[in-house]
């Protein structure tokens, strides 16, 4: 029977996930927390994810399933947020599995501190059947704010937040697409403290699926962005973000000061799409872009630039010496051993 006000509310956004729904919906409603809410944002599924929810829903009413029509990741998410009745919420992927105790053990920790908004906690890895693939994703607990200050400690399908205080920072915003999350929690830890539990609590899948380098790109660019934006807020000015309505482009002629330099330099790392490096006009290749942020540079970000670097060496034959001389000069700069082992490689 479906609890006047769940302890936790479970939120799980899925589109065409009739593969692995039923075990990760499984995973929640069989949990030791039996006072909870399982909100599943369906993304306009095609195949039987619909089907799947409704014989699953007739069984247990603790299952909700709200509807929308293909509207995203960062839609499903708010609107599963808008939706929670628990003063606490926790998420999980539609791929994923949470292990018996983790609701209980989560709400228990955030019991017993209350200072805490955000909890994070381990994963075991899982291949696409279920099999163990030998190892754990077990990010530190310890230095939690300076990790995050530089990339994201969290699992994201690990999370639980109080829901009082993510409707507080607004939620999940669009305009860091692919990094909605990474946003979330430097907001979340603006307002409050910050844990992960070391313990497991799921089994994260890793199977065929893989990000794509587009995606991928986005993902490293929504991330430079929100830290930018955070280290605004910290130091007690206005978020320079607040203004924006969806994902910047960085091929934008005229981009707003808080994004211009890092568009500047996104331009030049999608450089490391061959087609890209081959087809851009010689007056838009700026090595200065790099250049001028390399020590700023995170590890994802290196790695796009000594592939567009190589890329450019490798396919434009219409580059002067000295333009040829400066992108070795820069593969050097971005990683010696790392420039050989590239060079080698191609």
């Amino acid at each position: 029977m479906l609890p006047v006000t769940p302890e936790v509310s479970v939120i799980l956004p899925v589109r065409d996930g009739q593969r692995w729904l039923r075990e990760a919906v499984g995973s929640v409603l069989t949990q030791t927390l039996a006072a909870l809410e399982l909100l599943v944002i369906d993304d306009g599924s095609a195949d039987a994810t619909p089907s799947i929810l409704a014989e699953i829903r007739a069984s247990d009413p603790r299952l909700i399933v709200l509807r929308q029509e293909r509207e995203g990741l960062v839609a499903a998410l708010n609107r599963g947020l808008a939706q929670a009745r628990a003063p606490l919420i926790a998420r999980l992927d539609a791929d994923d599995i949470a292990l018996p105790e983790r609701l209980t053990r989560q709400r228990d920790f955030l019991a017993a501190h209350s200072d805490i908004v955000l909890l994070g906690g381990w994963a075991d890895v899982i291949d696409e059947h279920g099999a163990p693939r030998g190892k754990q994703m077990r990010p530190s607990p310890d230095r939690l704010r300076d990790t995050l200050a530089k990339k994201s400690p969290f699992i994201h399908p690990t999370v639980m937040f109080r829901a009082e205080a993510a409707r507080r920072v607004g939620g999940y915003r669009a305009a860091f697409e692919a990094g909605e999350d990474y946003d979330f929690w430097l907001r979340l830890a603006d307002i409050g403290e910050i844990a992960i539990l070391p313990e497991l609590l799921i089994r994260y899948r890793e199977h065929g699926g893989s990000i794509t380098r587009t995606r991928e790109l986005r993902q490293i660019y929504s991330a430079r962005l929100a830290k930018l934006a955070s280290a605004e807020r910290r130091a007690g000015r206005p978020d320079p973000s607040a203004a924006l309505a969806a994902p910047p482009d960085w091929h934008d002629p005229n981009p707003g000061p808080f994004e211009r330099d890092s568009s500047r330099l996104f331009r030049m790392l999608e450089l490391a799409d061959p087609a890209r490096a081959r087809s851009a006009p010689v007056s838009a290749i700026d090595l200065d872009a790099i250049g001028s942020q390399l020590p700023t540079l995170t590890a994802g970000e290196r790695k796009f630039a000594q592939a567009a670097a190589l890329n450019l060496l490798r396919e434009r034959s219409d580059l002067s010496v000295s333009m040829r001389a400066r992108l070795v000069g820069l593969l050097l700069r971005l990683g010696p051993l790392k420039a050989a082992k590239l060079m080698i490689r191609k």
